[in-house]
């Protein structure tokens, strides 16, 4: 027999026990605490998005370059043109006048 019984207060209602709490706080828990929280997966599920997109972006300069080369490497006309453009560069018995064009 007990010495005393615990009552509950009046303003908890009655539906609401130990276990049920106990439950509560394990679900709060896992939800927003720990490593694999769903606060934590949101973010590296957005975190991995953006990577990819980064990733996409950047297999299509590299292909685009990839394209610049193989052109550069195969046709000796528009290596002549990038270099005359790019660098200044001219023939020998040739005379090449810049001018500015606003």
């Amino acid at each position: 027999m007990a010495l005393f019984k615990l009552q509950r207060p009046k303003w908890i209602p009655r539906w609401v026990n130990f276990p049920l709490l106990i439950f509560i706080a394990f679900v709060v828990v896992l939800v927003f605490f720990g490593e694999n929280s769903f606060v934590r997966s949101s973010k590296y599920r957005k975190q991995i998005n953006e990577l990819k997109s980064q990733i996409k972006n950047y297999e299509d300069s590299a292909s685009a370059y990839e394209v610049k080369v193989n052109e550069l490497n195969t046709d000796n006309e528009s290596l002549e043109r990038l270099v005359r453009e790019k660098y200044g560069m001219k023939r020998v018995n040739e005379e090449v006048y810049i001018t500015e064009i606003p």
